[in-house]
């Protein structure tokens, strides 16, 4: 629904912010290590980089600024009045020519200095033009820093403006100062406008919306008008004049017959002809406010006949639209936004007069015609000369009629919270409208939740038939289970079946009197180690029965298991001995020197010879429990990639105590420090 939307405008930095943003930006994003070592093409590479860098920054920033901000002559008449009269237009477009004349500058003076270092011969030369090239830009950015701030300041301003759609069902309120507008909007919008006794309260169009038929409507409300040349009108009244001369609205003018806001009818009056020429081609009626003060009839004869002569105009207007004279009555309306009578009639009138205008503005435009052609209304053909109006049964009449009496007679909430004592010291019951049998009922204290389940599950007034029919249909199921209990008695089978039967049955309550025994005892039953285990469950001999049920032959296994023992406790002993030796045998130590170099060589090669090379590790050894190499290959992968994400999650986390590095190198490396600008 909103067209314009200037809160989407960015922020405009300051001059100093400008460059410090380009400058650091150039400074992070280009490189920043050179060495006069380097060849001259590099070197002016490097700094032709950095200029060219700093100046598309400086243009797609300052870019951004003349895009996002409205051009008068693109937008709505009304939003560029609008902004003229809260800005001064001429201010405006200058100060959005200087930032584009400085983007031009800046363009030109990279292009200058591109082109200078090409032919730089030296890394000094070459540093020069840049410094030189990047102090102009920033110079070009200072001199516009006025023009900058005041962008900012609009910005910051438009960002404020409501959001208004020109072209959208609108409602327009306009009169003197303190006559009751912001009361009305008030009234009949969720806007909350500020309403003080004095004049000039409101300073600025407000916006607030409504509905009527299903359609929603844009109700503005304009600051106070006085009635003097229209040189002499200030901001906050051309505010109201650009309003009224531009939108395509209904026109609500009201007047104060009572004279509380400190101007007289016949000032009124004047104000409504000297304006009356922004009323023409809209609906126009004209509220007289404050009927509460002073009724309309109550007024003086002259005050009367001026606002005769308000409504003939009003009435001109209608007539000069296409109108009917029959539509009089509705031109001029009166009401009191105090005690709230007439507001909502105020309100269906205008929203009607405006929207028999814009149905007739669109049955007279063009596009008419190429909506009808798709349409067909199919009429029934008569099929006697018996009439058929449209009837409505006499019972429904009377229904609505009492449902009407009805909803006069119903007391709202709000009041009954003003009879019992205002909002805070009255409690709406949220009770009184329960459908119960009994409405003694509705205010029985009743629990939602008892003993953490739902009490409304449990009441059924048919829970005692209910309990008896389950009780029945439990009894008839295990009547029939006991019918189709089947229990194997053996008579059938072999005397082999019979034996495996009686051994499973055996084994059965073995297992099933160890599983209680060790339940009944587990928290007081002390784990004994294996080596302790008196039962020797786990033994070479069955290892040897399982392998050889699983078709393997367990010889090679058990025979490795032996030969490791037996050279664990060889080993001891043949150490032993040599110590033995050594001790024994004194003058070998005083031997010559090469013999025991020998003799010790020798010994190492025979142990290297005795110990076992290398396998890959899908080699299958005897005792593995493998068939072949391809088995165990699968084990293990199958190894590893049961363990991948246990050793994944081990890692370091977000919840592991760590010391992160407090000089990360991203962020240090190759920066300069300040004194240090004149190594490059």
């Amino acid at each position: 629904m909103v067209q314009y939307n200037f809160k989407k405008i960015t922020v405009v930095p300051t001059g100093k912010d400008f460059i410090d943003i380009i400058l650091s930006r150039t400074q992070r994003q280009t490189p920043t290590v050179v060495h006069k070592g380097y060849a001259i093409s590099r070197l002016r590479q490097f700094y032709m980089r950095k200029v060219k860098y700093t100046q598309t920054n400086f243009y797609e920033k300052l870019s951004a600024i003349i895009d996002e901000f409205p051009r008068l002559d693109d937008i709505h008449p009304f939003y560029g009045d609008l902004l003229h009269v809260l800005y001064n237009k001429d201010h405006y477009k200058l100060a959005l020519g200087q930032i584009n004349t400085a983007r031009n500058l800046i363009s030109k003076i990279a292009k200058d200095y591109v082109r200078l270092l090409k032919y730089g011969d030296s890394l000094y030369r070459c540093k020069c033009l840049k410094v030189a090239a990047l102090g102009r830009m920033c110079t070009v950015i200072k001199r516009i820093g006025p023009s900058l701030a005041y962008l900012e300041q609009i910005r910051q301003h438009m960002a404020r403006l409501p959001s208004i759609d020109p072209n959208t069902r609108t409602i327009l309120i306009c009169g003197y100062p303190n006559v009751g507008k912001s009361s009305f909007i008030n009234k009949i919008t969720r806007a909350d406008v500020d309403v003080q006794p004095y004049a000039f309260t409101t300073k600025s169009l407000f916006v607030g919306h409504t509905d009527y038929k299903y359609l929603r409507y844009q109700v503005i409300d304009t600051p106070g008008i006085l009635d003097r040349p229209f040189e002499d009108r200030n901001i906050i009244e051309m505010c109201s004049i650009t309003a009224l001369a531009h939108l395509r609205a209904a026109v609500l003018f009201f007047l104060d017959v009572s004279g509380s806001c400190g101007y007289t009818i016949a000032q009124q009056a004047a104000l409504f002809h000297s304006i009356k020429s922004l009323f023409m081609n809209k609906p126009l009626i004209i509220v007289c406010n404050k009927t509460d003060l002073q009724p309309l009839d109550g007024i003086s004869e002259d005050d009367k006949k001026l606002v005769m002569e308000m409504k003939a105009e009003a009435l001109k207007t209608v007539l000069g639209q296409g109108g009917e004279a029959a539509n009089d009555e509705g031109v001029l309306l009166t009401m009191s936004t105090l005690t709230e009578d007439g507001v909502i009639a105020v309100k269906n009138a205008a929203c009607e007069r405006l929207l028999d205008q814009r149905v007739e503005i669109k049955m007279k435009s063009k596009k008419l015609n190429d909506c009808l052609n798709r349409f067909h209304v199919a009429m029934p053909k008569p099929r006697d000369q018996k009439e058929r109006p449209a009837c409505i049964p006499q019972a429904v009449l009377e229904a609505r009629a009492k449902q009407a009496a009805e909803n006069e007679k119903r007391k709202t909430e709000r009041d009954l919270e003003n009879e019992n004592g205002g909002a805070g010291v009255y409690s709406a019951s949220l009770k009184k409208n329960y459908i119960l049998a009994n409405d003694e009922w509705k205010e029985d204290v009743l629990p939602e939740i008892l003993d953490g389940h739902n009490v409304y599950d449990y009441i059924d007034p048919d829970i005692l038939q209910r309990l008896e029919e389950l009780e029945r249909e439990e009894g008839l199921r295990q009547a029939e289970e006991a019918d189709d209990d089947f229990e194997m008695d053996g008579q059938e089978l072999t005397p082999d079946e019979q034996k495996a039967l009686a051994a499973i049955r055996k084994k059965k309550s073995l297992l099933i009197q160890q599983h209680r025994i060790k339940k009944s005892t587990a928290e007081s039953r002390p784990i004994v180690p294996r080596k302790f285990d008196k039962e020797r469950e786990f033994t070479s001999e069955r290892m040897g029965r399982q392998l050889s049920a699983l078709g393997l032959d367990p010889s090679l296994a058990i025979n490795r298991v032996r030969s490791r023992s037996l050279s664990k406790r060889g080993r001891k002993r043949e150490r032993s001995v040599d110590r033995g030796d050594t001790d024994g045998d004194p003058m070998d130590m005083d031997a010559d020197t090469p013999s025991k170099k020998l003799r010790a060589r020798s010994r190492s090669l025979s142990l290297s010879r005795s110990r076992s090379r290398s396998r890959a590790p899908t080699e299958v050894t005897p005792g593995d429990g493998f068939k072949d190499s391809t088995q165990k290959g699968s084990a293990l992968k199958i190894a590893k990639k049961s363990t991948k994400n246990r050793n994944k999650n081990a890692r370091r986390g977000e919840a592991d105590r760590v010391i992160p590095t407090l000089k990360p190198k991203h962020l240090y490396s190759g920066k300069r420090s300040s004194g240090k600008t004149d190594r490059r």
